[in-house]
């Protein structure tokens, strides 16, 4: 019989049952060290990869929507120029916990890199994508984050999102780009807003079809 960590993770066959309890809790830690942020204990950059591409292979057979939330936070280089690196810190975990508020048990928020995050929603329906955006949008701006010396700093973010192709096998960095050019438009508007892809039902690109008929994007990642 095969022994599993608490985690659900394999221990090796020929581990002495005494030293079991002390293996669990090393393997369960490398596991959460392996897939957290150190920062905001949001998931990190390569448990987001294995997620959307879960999502992928989900959208792909079974149609349902899914929206993919890219999220920066605005002026942050002037908060650290300002308050310093710690405060910095500080504005970006405080950033993390009001998206996972502001989200379901379900969905994905990790912490994509340096000041920008990333938000996977399973069957998000269109007519509720920007609704969602914008409560995340509005829970930031009226947050107010003590950094060093008692100073509160006021926060706001910009947020870009696009929907997967239904029954279509797209690639991360296809939808990744989506949501990044929308991203990129919430800036250039003058920051602090959400903007979605429209029209909801993205155009398929030529890479798409060629992946229609691909394996699970999901195998491929070890």
């Amino acid at each position: 019989m095969q022994l599993l960590s608490q985690a659900g993770h394999a221990l090796p066959a020929d581990a002495p049952q005494g030293t079991l309890p002390w293996l669990q809790a090393v393997i369960d830690g490398l596991c959460d060290l392996s897939s957290r942020d150190a920062l905001t204990g949001l998931s990190n950059r390569r448990q987001f990869e294995l997620a959307i591409a879960r999502e992928i292979d989900r959208v792909a057979r079974a149609g349902e929507p899914a929206l993919v939330l890219m999220i920066d936070i605005d002026h942050f280089k002037r908060i650290n120029d300002t308050h310093g690196h710690a405060a910095g810190d500080e504005v970006i975990r405080s950033i993390g916990q009001a998206l996972v508020d502001c989200v379901r048990p379900m969905d994905t928020v990790a912490r994509f890199g340096g000041e920008e995050f990333a938000v996977i929603l399973p069957n998000c329906p269109p007519a509720f994508g920007l609704t969602v955006a914008e409560r995340i949008r509005l829970k930031v701006q009226r947050r107010s984050i003590t950094v060093a010396q008692g100073v509160d700093v006021a926060v706001t973010i910009s947020i870009g999102g696009a929907f997967a192709p239904q029954w279509v096998r797209s690639s991360a960095t296809l939808w990744i780009e989506r949501a990044d050019q929308q991203l990129y438009r919430a800036k250039a508007e003058g920051r602090n807003r959400a903007c979605l892809e429209q029209p909801v039902v993205s155009q398929v690109s030529a890479e798409e079809k060629g992946l229609l008929f691909g394996h699970s994007q999901y195998q491929d990642i070890e």
